[in-house]
């Protein structure tokens, strides 16, 4: 079966009953041992994270840094796949490679050094034979597609919420 076979149910429920496209995705992340590492659970996945070592981490687990690298990698590398092959592009080798900078001072505090990264680059590189305009149409449709890349070419507003709940008194 044809992702474009796969697709078309999907397409006409989502034409017909549009709420039934929207969705909310969940993350939670909770304390491991001590302040530089928490475990991350999505719900069909649970992964371990740490603090990078260049802000005092251990750095033998993935870093929220490397995460938000790894969904930008993943999203990209899955949507191109996707457009790819309903481009009747099936026999294309694809792979990404996403790096991104930062300057880990302002992460440390510094006042004058901003916190997060300051540019990210996304390589797509493909083996096989493809007409320049197809390739175009490719790029377009991968880009346009990316979840992740369009929530950081845009990004949505973000509501911080704090939550205290009353436990037992100090000693």
């Amino acid at each position: 079966m044809s992702l474009r076979e796969i697709q078309q149910p999907i397409k006409d429920r989502y034409r017909d009953q549009p709420d039934a496209a929207r969705i909310t995705l969940r993350a939670t992340g909770a304390s491991l041992e001590g302040a530089m590492s928490c475990s991350v659970d999505i719900g069909r996945a649970l992964y371990e994270a740490e603090a990078h070592p260049g802000v005092g981490g251990p750095g033998s687990a993935a870093c929220s840094g490397d995460l938000l690298l790894g969904a930008l990698a993943a999203c990209a590398q899955l949507t191109c796949q996707m457009v790819a092959a309903n481009m009747g592009l099936a026999n294309m080798s694809i792979s990404v490679s996403v790096e991104g900078d930062l300057d880990l001072r302002g992460t440390l505090g510094t006042p004058d050094i901003p916190v997060g990264f300051e540019a990210i680059r996304v390589q797509f590189a493909m083996d096989g034979d493809i007409e320049a305009d197809r390739l175009e149409r490719l790029k377009d449709r991968t880009e346009r597609y990316c979840v992740v890349l369009q929530t950081l070419l845009s990004p949505p507003t973000i509501d911080s919420q704090w939550v205290l709940s009353q436990g037992a008194p100090a000693a």
